[in-house]
């Protein structure tokens, strides 16, 4: 079985990827939490964990996620300008051109890792990011890591 079959495969039986989130905790969580208490849909397939900065999630983190059967990454922070630690979120922008260096080496996809920004104000964004994601990673299909 060839890894395009195993691609094909997994579409006819319903492929649902699964999302890793790293939402900082005062912008992102907070409108993922918005997104839910204002009962907007968006599709089960993140996980989202909760961080204090964008900027404090080390890409051995997102490297990780994606090697031991993540589909996707997803990183959201504060707007540039906007972050209670001042620069996390423009480290964690530098840091995302490491990580796309990195997801070649390990021969994934660049659309496999996604950097956002979303404020706490933004429940809507929050789930339209999301919803974009999956739709991306379904075309994609299966990370060739997932057992």
């Amino acid at each position: 079985m060839t890894v395009t079959d195993n691609v094909d495969a997994s579409q006819d039986q319903g492929y649902q990827p699964i999302i890793i989130c790293f939402a900082c905790n005062w912008c992102s969580y907070a409108a993922a939490d918005l997104a839910g208490v204002s009962r907007i849909q968006y599709p089960p397939n993140v996980r989202i964990i909760r961080v204090m900065c964008s900027g404090m999630v080390h890409p051995n983190l997102v490297i990780d996620a994606l090697t031991k059967g993540a589909d996707g990454v997803l990183m959201c922070g504060c707007h540039p300008g906007d972050c209670h630690y001042r620069e996390g979120n423009l480290r964690a922008e530098s840091r995302a051109e490491a990580i796309k260096l990195m997801l070649q080496d390990f021969g994934l996809e660049d659309e496999r890792y996604r950097l956002e920004w979303v404020s706490a104000s933004e429940g809507a964004r929050f789930a339209q990011v999301v919803t974009d994601m999956v739709a991306d990673l379904k075309r994609l299909g299966p990370s060739p890591y997932k057992m």
